[in-house]
């Protein structure tokens, strides 16, 4: 049965796969001609939307808010648990009206169809190279002034094991926010992680169904100056946490 059902979900993952690539070949010219002037890159976003917002009904996903949240005005840095490649496109159906960029690590850049408009559009970061990560964080700044949010998965990436557990948080999201002096956003996604596993796991988990997000009370600017990075970044991580551990999804 086990075997079976690994079956249907390597289907399902190609499936996911061909609807990806076949809705981005269909948006990217609007997406390249958006970045072909700074002062078009705005209307990037409301494309972004619409590609996935396509995806994530082709691939029969339905989002459930388990809590609403009047969101300050932005600029915001969004922070989230980070266990499957849907927490990223399904980041643009919780705030489509809040326009924002990805921070995140550049090995990204490797997929030719992505390269172009994530270099151009979100913010790469290399983690190995001080100088280039440094103008990464120069970057988001400049892209806050301009009023985005920046997206951080706080984790630095998917946890390797024992999904959806969280691992110790990296510290640039709240450097950025306190120095920004922007609210944090936090985002806890609930079922992902079995919704659509790495790809690397052949057999792995995935299927259709309904994402259930829980969105946090904004971390506002004067809460976050009564604590020290190290501080804040514990606070978030009980905080995103704490709807994973009271389903009994993640030890305390």
């Amino acid at each position: 049965m086990k075997q079976f059902l690994g079956v249907l979900s390597l289907c399902y993952k190609f499936y996911v796969g061909l609807v990806f690539v076949a809705t981005l070949l269909f948006f990217y010219p609007f997406l390249y001609l958006t970045l072909l002037r700074d002062s078009w890159k705005k209307w990037s976003f409301p494309i972004n939307v619409v590609w996935s917002s396509c995806v994530r009904l082709l691939c029969g996903i339905w989002v459930h808010r388990l809590k609403r949240v009047c969101l300050p005005k932005g600029p915001y840095m969004i922070v989230s648990n980070h266990t499957s490649y849907f927490d990223i496109f399904i980041m643009y159906s919780i705030l489509p009206r809040h326009r924002f960029l990805f921070m995140g690590k550049s090995e990204i850049l490797n997929y030719p169809l992505m390269k172009t408009f994530f270099k151009k559009l979100n913010i790469p970061v290399h983690r190995n190279d001080r100088m280039k990560a440094a103008k990464s964080f120069i970057q988001a700044k400049n892209a806050i002034r301009e009023g985005w949010s920046i997206v951080i998965f706080p984790e630095g990436g998917i946890p390797d094991n024992d999904l959806p557990q969280m691992v110790e948080f990296k510290s640039g999201a709240f450097k950025l926010s306190k120095s920004c002096e922007i609210p944090i956003v936090p985002i806890t996604f609930l079922d992902h992680y079995h919704m659509f596993s790495d790809p690397d796991q052949i057999l792995g988990y995935a299927h259709p169904g309904v994402s259930r997000i829980y969105m946090h009370d904004a971390i506002s600017v004067e809460q976050q100056k009564t604590m020290t990075e190290d501080e804040l970044s514990a606070y978030v991580f009980d905080t995103l946490a704490g709807p994973l551990r009271e389903r009994g999804l993640m030890k305390n």
